[in-house]
């Protein structure tokens, strides 16, 4: 049984992740851990205040991740029915085929010239303010964040469901829910959400290498001719972001799709002058991201499996 869990359930949920992806109108773990991490910052903020947020922040960052991982370790653990929630579980924290279904529904609606509607799809998916944005403007939104997504929905949790099965793959799911709800440098969270951003960078730092050397690889086996210089120019780039992870994946994507990342976004009203990553001046045409669009998932898959192979090695070296 125990083999089964740690072979078959991650393939399982991949291929589940792909097909089926979030099915409409059915609950999602995520869901409830944003509600969790909204009770533990309500009831942190009534005790004592202002005070002591670092250390309440760090408590919550605690209290999330094991309580995750204790109610996943539990849920699964039961005969039977267990090895069934284990691939809940599992497919529930991938988004690799939900994410590739998001994008192309943009993409689609751009294609049917329908501008508006587009920006209005984008904004699910982007932090950034879309009711102004051009067609180029969409597309590079659009990049953006399917480049950092495919790590931070896709490898990371990979690499964690195969290093610890779907618990460790929830406890790393709720410091990334705690990082994109408190990881801000503003007054209210610079102190509170510290060490949750802390956290996901170092969570995060191993699978995002992984996965520009996925996308890296997935441009060799796709031929891109870009395939061969990226990674020189990916590797400075990435230093540019002010995430230590996020500035892999999508530097490289950016190279090996022939179009700039960064540059200009309004975001809560005030403009931002982000870093530009990839080939300076270089628009998101339709067919680069195209191009985009058929590296993700190769790309992915590639990093997942990388991934994939080193929690073996860990796991193998430990036990």
């Amino acid at each position: 049984m125990e083999s089964v869990m740690y072979w078959a359930v991650p393939l399982c949920a991949v291929l589940v992740d792909w097909f089926v992806g979030d099915p409409h109108g059915w609950p999602h773990p995520v869901c409830a851990l944003g509600w969790y991490a909204g009770r533990i910052e309500y009831c942190a903020r009534r005790f004592a205040g202002q005070k002591f947020l670092l250390a309440k922040g760090a408590l919550g960052v605690v209290l999330m991740a094991g309580t995750a991982w204790l109610v996943v370790a539990g849920l699964t653990a039961i005969p039977y029915v267990g090895l069934i929630l284990a691939l809940y579980f599992s497919f529930a924290g991938l988004a690799l085929g939900q994410l590739m279904r998001e994008g192309r529904h943009v993409l689609a609606l751009l294609d049917a010239g329908e501008l508006e509607d587009a920006r209005f799809a984008l904004s699910y998916l982007v932090s950034r303010e879309t009711e102004q944005m051009s067609e180029e403007d969409v597309r590079a939104g659009l990049a953006e964040t399917l480049s950092e997504n495919l790590n931070d929905g896709f490898v990371a949790p990979f690499f964690y469901l195969m290093l610890g099965g779907p618990a460790l793959l929830w406890a790393y799911k709720a410091v990334s829910t705690l990082d994109s709800m408190w990881g801000y440098r503003t007054p209210q969270y610079e102190k509170f959400g510290k060490v949750a951003a802390r956290m996901d960078d170092v969570l995060a730092w191993i699978p995002a290498r992984l996965c520009a050397l996925g996308l890296l690889c997935g441009a060799k086996l796709l031929r891109y001719e870009t395939a061969g210089e990226a990674f020189g120019h990916a590797s400075i780039d990435a230093g540019k972001s002010a995430s230590p992870n996020a500035g892999w994946p999508m530097a490289t994507a950016a190279w090996l799709a022939g179009a700039a990342m960064g540059g200009r976004a309004v975001y809560f009203g005030k403009v931002k002058e982000k870093p530009v990553l990839g080939p300076a001046g270089e628009p998101w045409t339709d067919a680069a991201l195209r191009r985009l669009m058929r590296l993700i998932p190769v790309g992915g898959l590639v990093g997942a499996a990388f991934c994939g192979i080193l929690a073996a090695v860990i796991r193998f070296a430990v036990c």
